[in-house]
C-alpha cells in the first residue's frame, strides 16, 4: 500500500510505501474500541466529592447518652442520619479509573486504527516542512487534498520544533511524534499526514526493528596457530601446609 508524497510548496511529488506491519493489520473493532475506552479513562480526572465524617464542621460531642432514654443510639452532629451530616458512601476525589490493557493488545489496536485510517484514504505523505510561521503552515493546508476544519494529525519522527510551533495555533490541528501515536489521535483525524521519515520511525519503534549495534569480534585463530600451540591440562599444585600435614590412618569398628 502507497500513499502519496507532497513537498513543502503542496506538490505531489511520488509516493511512499507504508510498512505492511502497521497498516494492513486486520481491524479489529472491539479491540479499537476496549483501547479507546482505556485512554480515556485513564486521562479523566475524579471531579465529585461527598465530605467524609471528618471533613463536616461541627461539634463531636455525643447528643445524649447511649442507654437509659429509650431512643436510638446517637452519636455527634456529624452523623449522615443528621441534617448537615456527612454523605454515607458518597463519592470519593481519590478514584482510580485507570484499566488495564496487555501491551500486545494494545499493539494491535493501534495497528487496527492505522490500517482503518489506510483503507478509508485518509493518509498523506510530507517531504519536509520549511518554515516556521502559522501562516507558511495554513498556506500549506490549503495546498493538500485535506478537509480544512476537520482534525488533521501531523505524525513527525523525533519532533519537528518548526512544524509544531507553526500549527500550534491552527485550530483542530495538532501534531504529534510517532512513538506517541494512540487510538485517540489516529481515530478523532479527519486527515493523517506523516512526515516520510515518521513512517521509518514508527515502524522502528512498534515493531522492533531498531538498528543493530556492531559487536565486537574476537580474533579469529587459524587451524595451524591451534595444532602448533595445543591445550595441556594445567597439574595441581599443593598448598606447602597441605603437604606437610600428616596422613592420618583410619578408624577401624571393634566389630569388625
Amino acid at each position: 500500500m502507497t500513499i502519496d508524497v507532497y513537498t513543502s510548496a503542496g506538490l505531489k511529488k511520488g509516493t511512499a510505501t507504508l510498512p505492511p506491519t502497521l497498516f494492513e493489520a486486520p481491524v479489529n473493532t472491539g479491540l479499537m474500541h476496549q483501547a479507546l475506552v482505556r485512554q480515556l479513562s485513564g486521562a479523566r480526572s475524579a471531579i465529585a466529592h461527598a465530605k467524609a465524617r471528618w471533613e463536616v464542621q461541627g461539634s463531636t460531642r455525643k447528643l445524649y447518652a447511649q442507654k437509659g432514654t429509650g431512643r436510638a443510639r446517637r452519636g455527634s452532629i456529624r452523623s449522615p442520619l443528621m441534617r448537615g451530616g456527612n454523605k454515607a458512601f458518597g463519592p470519593k476525589k481519590d478514584a482510580n479509573f485507570l484499566k488495564a490493557m496487555p501491551k500486545a493488545m494494545r499493539r494491535c489496536a493501534l495497528f487496527s486504527c492505522l490500517s482503518l485510517k489506510a483503507k478509508e484514504s485518509a493518509l498523506l505523505g510530507l517531504e519536509s516542512f520549511e518554515g516556521a510561521k502559522t501562516k507558511e503552515a495554513f498556506a500549506l493546508l490549503k495546498k493538500l487534498p485535506i478537509a480544512i476544519g476537520r482534525r488533521i494529525l501531523f505524525v513527525t519522527a523525533d519532533g519537528n520544533v518548526s512544524l509544531e510551533r507553526a500549527t500550534r495555533n491552527i485550530p483542530a490541528v495538532k501534531t504529534v511524534r510517532a512513538a506517541y501515536l494512540n487510538p485517540a489521535d489516529v481515530l478523532s483525524a479527519r486527515n493523517i499526514i506523516f512526515l516520510v521519515d515518521a513512517l521509518k520511525r514508527a515502524e522502528e519503534v512498534f515493531t522492533g526493528k531498531l538498528p543493530k549495534v556492531s559487536k565486537i569480534s574476537e580474533p579469529k585463530v587459524s587451524e595451524e596457530e591451534k595444532t602448533k600451540a595445543p591445550r595441556t591440562k594445567k597439574a595441581l599444585v599443593k598448598s606447602p601446609a597441605a603437604a606437610k600435614r600428616p596422613r592420618v590412618a583410619k578408624k577401624t569398628s571393634p566389630n569388625a
